[in-house]
């Protein structure tokens, strides 16, 4: 599809403002079993008349197609990864309108066992993406808690089916990818995002990036790398899904988007050699870095890996950026993989950890009062809560 057609359709379909007697409960649903032995999944577009879909749409259609894209999402998920339960998708919502549970600047958002998605992203993801955004969300649902590690597992999904996608997300992969794989990676990056945009377009600048043709020798070798990294991609599953809490709480205390990604690669692939004399100072710095309480006590967003790092190359003087990251991994191997190679994610502060685990139900008991929030969405939040027939105290979360 080229860029002017798909402007024209975006703008005809950009999230509108709800009005004040707008009821998110009333429009066009179908009640549908994906497979056998599964429980039924609604899918629903709410507002449908409201918002005038009706005027050049039959409802119908839009749910059946959405509910075939859904199908073939799942298989593709359950392709991907079979050992894994089937994603819990009770709800699927075409939603119009912006607001709480789906910004504007979101392209869809996976809430408790439902996916929301706006009508634009359905065009970009069905006609540019390959549905990638379903297979992201769909990934969504299986995962135990909440925060930055569920991003990765989810991206490192989407650049498994394309290598754009690790440069459209390049801050998840890229020190991992430059350390061990490819240390061209940084300028294939600026060459990717030099090329020009249209700025005057309703078409997000990361689907204009995707669309443009780009080097095809760049790409292959890309797509040899992340096939390499699929030991680091699954390990980094493994502790999302064994460590949900900490895990959540160590992406936002350090804002590190790859950390467990980094962590992996530590564990798993073979590190560069480095001189005794630079462990010391430099691990001080790193920890130093680590250990700081700002990001969760204070709500500063501030990437201690990416501060560390400046100022080993300022302090210490460390001019070459892959012996740096040479000693960042150092520095994680000696911090969180065990003598015996086990993982163990180590949290400087536990009363931080309680803490932030506290905040994180204030925000979903908060989302739970949302008018917008329906019965499926609040029975799902409860249960995470521990309020639900599964809870099993503060937080019905096993680490």
């Amino acid at each position: 599809m080229g860029l002017g057609e798909l402007d024209r359709l975006i703008k005809i379909h950009k999230p509108q403002k709800p009005t004040e007697d707008f009821d998110a409960t009333v429009g066009p649903t179908k009640s549908v079993q994906l497979f056998p032995n599964t429980e039924p999944t609604i899918f629903s577009i709410p507002g449908f008349k409201t918002y005038g879909c009706g005027e050049c749409h039959q409802s119908n259609d839009l749910l059946d197609l959405s509910i075939d894209r859904m199908r073939q999402t799942l298989k593709r998920l359950h392709a991907t990864f079979p050992e894994m339960s089937p994603a819990p998708l009770k709800q699927f919502i075409i939603q119009s309108w912006s607001g709480e549970l789906l910004q504007p600047w979101q392209f869809a958002h996976t809430t408790f066992d439902t996916v929301r998605i706006s009508p634009a992203t359905i065009l970009i993801d069905s006609r540019v993406y390959d549905n990638a955004t379903h297979l992201h969300e769909s990934l969504h649902l299986t995962q135990p808690f909440l925060g930055a590690a569920n991003e990765l597992e989810a991206y490192g999904l989407n650049i498994r089916s394309d290598p754009r996608f690790l440069f459209l997300n390049f801050p998840y992969f890229s020190d991992t990818v430059t350390a061990f794989f490819l240390p061209e990676f940084p300028a294939m990056l600026d060459r990717f995002f030099a090329r020009q945009i249209k700025e005057d377009l309703s078409v997000p600048r990361e689907v204009q990036w995707f669309l443009m043709p780009f080097d095809d020798e760049s790409l292959t070798k890309l797509s040899q790398v992340i096939k390499k990294m699929e030991p680091v991609l699954k390990e980094m599953g493994r502790l999302n899904r064994k460590f949900p809490v900490k895990a959540a709480y160590l992406g936002e205390q350090t804002r590190a988007l790859s950390l467990l990604l980094d962590i992996a690669a530590a564990k798993l692939l073979p590190l560069p050699k480095m001189m005794e004399s630079d462990n010391k100072e430099a691990f001080s710095i790193l920890a130093q870095q680590f250990d700081k309480l700002d990001n969760t006590r204070l709500g500063y967003r501030i990437d201690r890996k990416r501060e560390a790092l400046m100022i080993l190359t300022y302090k210490m003087q460390i001019k070459d950026p892959q012996k740096r990251l040479g000693i960042y991994f150092h520095f994680l191997k000696d911090r969180y993989v065990g003598a015996d190679g086990e993982i163990n994610l180590k949290v400087s502060d536990e009363e931080d950890l309680k803490k932030f685990v506290q905040e994180k139900r204030v925000q979903i008991t908060r989302m739970i009062k949302s008018k917008n929030f329906t019965e499926i969405e609040r029975q799902g939040a409860e249960q995470l809560l521990g309020l639900g027939p599964i809870g099993q105290g503060p937080v019905a979360i096993p680490e």
